[in-house]
């Protein structure tokens, strides 16, 4: 089943693909930084605003990371009529 999925990857549209690489790449950039301001609060203050700042960017990352991946198999399914 994992290697359907991976296959149906690999036969995106063009577009599709180059925004959903695009939009990965933002989603990587935005957990590397609150990995960096979990770690400074980890290691240089101790502000509760700080830790919450991280953990909402964090949850941020995951919930656009996964929309990013749901609607590139929507779009790709409604460019190719299979929706």
């Amino acid at each position: 089943m994992l290697k359907k999925v991976f296959d149906y990857f690999k036969n995106f549209d063009k577009i599709t693909y180059k925004i959903l690489n695009y939009g990965l790449k933002f989603c990587f950039i935005i957990g590397i930084v609150s990995a960096f301001i979990l770690l400074s609060y980890l290691l240089l203050f101790t502000s509760p605003t700080l830790y919450y700042i991280g953990i909402y960017l964090f949850k941020l990352c995951l919930i656009l990371a996964i929309e990013f991946i749901i609607c590139s198999f929507v779009v790709d399914g409604i460019k190719k009529q299979l929706i």
